[in-house]
């Protein structure tokens, strides 16, 4: 059933003091991922999200979880797990700008490449949220510095990406040490079956909160496809990148040793380009990131680890240089550019093997993508704006604007509650009692 799209912040009943907060930040009217989230979580219920970055799913969450919080305790209430550095600190920057009204309430960040006895420093002196990553969580916790005996509440930030980078086994251990009968929120892109089966395990009778495709399908970005084999694909991007000089652009591959030689290849060639994936140490990850978000690198070659969770709103060009696995992941990856209202441009580089991806992308859209170079030019990237500026990280995801008509989710075929106040756990186990360049020329396909 598709939800009401009229609903407001106030029709939750949320805190005066959370109210205030969305207000400043210019938010009215939820989206759809957040009035079916929000009405699960407050109703106490398990919850499944399926949608993408900038829906507002941080916002979701958490606005939720501090309608709880319970600020004369400083013991930890409430745990986020986001499979990157970036995407925790965006989150945690986020939930500080919902929360800064509410006095007492401390959101910690914490995540590995960065000094532990800091973040064991800033969870000595309370913090009733902490958003980190899996690895970083389960060494506090193994070094009797994280106690999780109190948490009311765990979410599974982008579960699939963390299973991709290896840490679904670190999600387990810390789910074990858990108490019995909080309220947990998994949120996904997609539903791989050890994704699934973690949700049958971990979830109690949870609603599933959808984002419809035609919701998920950038209306900004031109998409083409243009295809060839394997062996011609390095020459194929060399000659799109000649001829179309994109002031900022993401190509994307699917492993991370081929990521890796595809970088170097185009070094070799003379492009100023780095690589993106789960092999290189954090402060290799942040030196890239700041390279190419201040634009002294204008093109980046990543695995899908660069799909979520990463805010550069300059991106003119995503390349799929290989097409993924899941149909929806193709979705988030050409999400990275038209940001903000801007114009962006996405090409998919496709080989005979990989006509069947194609296939299930153009099925999920419900539309054929043109061929490069038939029917019309694609469009070159839009000049480069005076003082464009960059988002290193969103203080909260664009969440406060009304939905497009025709917007929705649904969620087990109901609507939401309206004016549900409730306070505390859920009363089950401890803690919860009570750029430039023209037009490239045509590829004919095969």
């Amino acid at each position: 059933m598709t939800r009401k799209d009229d609903m407001r912040f106030e029709d939750f009943d949320l805190r005066p003091e959370i109210l205030r907060a969305l207000a400043d930040l210019g938010y009215e009217e939820p989206t759809p991922i957040q009035q079916g989230t929000m009405d699960a979580l407050l109703r106490d219920k398990d919850m499944i999200g399926q949608a993408q970055t900038g829906s507002g799913k941080t916002a979701a969450f958490m606005l939720p979880i501090l309608d709880r919080v319970e600020e004369d305790s400083k013991d930890l209430q409430a745990l986020v797990l986001c499979p990157t550095r970036e995407l925790a600190l965006q989150v945690a920057d986020a939930s500080r700008s919902f929360a800064k009204y509410l006095d007492g309430v401390e959101v910690v960040p914490v995540y590995g490449g960065a000094p532990i006895v800091d973040q064991i420093a800033a969870l000595g002196r309370g913090g009733q949220i902490v958003v980190g990553t899996p690895g970083r969580v389960l060494d506090l916790m193994r070094r009797g510095k994280m106690l999780l005996a109190d948490c009311r509440m765990v979410v599974l930030d982008e579960a699939d990406e963390m299973l991709s980078m290896g840490f679904i086994d670190d999600v387990k251990d810390i789910l074990k040490a858990t108490p019995w009968g909080k309220q947990t929120a998994l949120f996904s892109a997609t539903m791989p079956d050890p994704i699934t089966r973690l949700a049958e395990d971990e979830l109690h009778a949870p609603e599933h909160v959808k984002i419809a495709s035609k919701e998920i399908t950038v209306d900004t970005i031109e998409q083409r496809v243009a295809f060839c084999e394997p062996k011609d694909k390095l020459d194929l991007l060399e000659r799109f990148i000649q001829e179309t000089q994109p002031r900022c652009a993401i190509v994307f591959a699917r492993t991370k040793i081929g990521t890796q030689r595809l970088a170097d290849d185009l070094k070799r060639r003379g492009h100023k380009v780095r690589a993106l994936h789960g092999d290189m140490s954090q402060g290799s990850r942040d030196s890239v990131m700041i390279a190419f978000r201040n634009q002294r690198v204008p093109i980046l070659v990543a695995t899908d680890v660069a799909a979520r969770g990463l805010d550069v709103s300059h991106v003119t060009h995503v390349v799929n240089y290989e097409l993924p696995d899941e149909a929806e992941v193709y979705v988030h990856r050409i999400g990275r550019t038209g940001r903000v209202g801007r114009e962006g441009f996405a090409i998919s580089f496709v080989s005979n093997k990989e006509r069947f991806k194609l296939d299930q992308v153009e099925a999920l859209l419900k539309r054929k993508i043109q061929v490069w170079g038939e029917d019309a030019p694609a469009p070159a990237a839009p000049a480069a704006d005076a003082g464009l500026s960059v988002d290193d990280a969103a203080a909260a995801e664009p969440s406060g604007h009304a939905p497009a008509a025709g917007d929705g989710a649904t969620i087990d075929g109901e609507q939401p509650k309206r004016k549900r106040r409730r306070r505390g756990g859920r009363g089950r186990g401890k803690g919860g009692e009570g750029g430039g360049g023209q037009p490239p020329a045509p590829v004919a396909a095969e």
